[in-house]
């Protein structure tokens, strides 16, 4: 499975993560759906090496991230993680399913049937890995149904529109 490579999404998040990071104190960060390990990298700006944690389903993701001295773990969202973070980020898989896309491509960008599934199963299971007054920074497009995220009452913190989409980051 191929890893996926840093777009506009992405740049957008590591920005936000970096600016964030630098303004505030945190000890523990995990970085969900790390594909890259972009986030991973600009974590451990700010953190020791020790306390930032890179989680993807893709085992060629994390196998990369391993040989580059990152701690890394193949897991389908938290099924494989203990204990509790500061900072969680998630760029999701948020488009809806198309079956016209390439079906190596649609785990690294494919939300669900309606785009949403990934970014609800997220953090349903996300609560449970959160510090008392930690934080959840969840990357996804206008393209992605809101109704149900909303009940997670996200904050929108940073966005940039790209093509015929808007790129959205809440604080949750």
């Amino acid at each position: 499975m191929q890893i996926y490579q840093p777009a506009e999404d992405s740049f957008l998040i590591d920005n936000y993560l970096d600016n964030y990071l630098k303004n505030n104190k945190i000890e523990t960060y995990l970085d969900m759906g790390t594909g890259s390990g972009l986030l991973s990298v600009t974590a451990v700006k700010h953190l020791e090496k020790k306390n930032v944690l890179a989680v993807d389903i893709n085992s060629n993701a994390v196998l990369d991230l391993s040989n580059r001295g990152y701690f890394a773990i193949c897991s389908d969202f938290f099924e494989r993680i203990e204990g509790k973070f500061d900072l969680i980020t998630f760029n999701a898989p948020y488009l809806p399913f198309d079956s016209r896309e390439p079906k190596d491509s649609q785990i690294a960008t494919t939300g669900g049937k309606r785009g949403d599934e990934a970014s609800l199963r997220f953090l349903k299971q996300a609560k449970k890995h959160l510090n008392v007054g930690g934080k959840i920074f969840l990357l996804i497009s206008s393209l992605t149904p809101m109704d149900k995220l909303r009940k997670y009452k996200p904050k929108i913190v940073s966005r940039q529109k790209v093509f015929m989409e808007e790129l959205i980051i809440y604080e949750i």
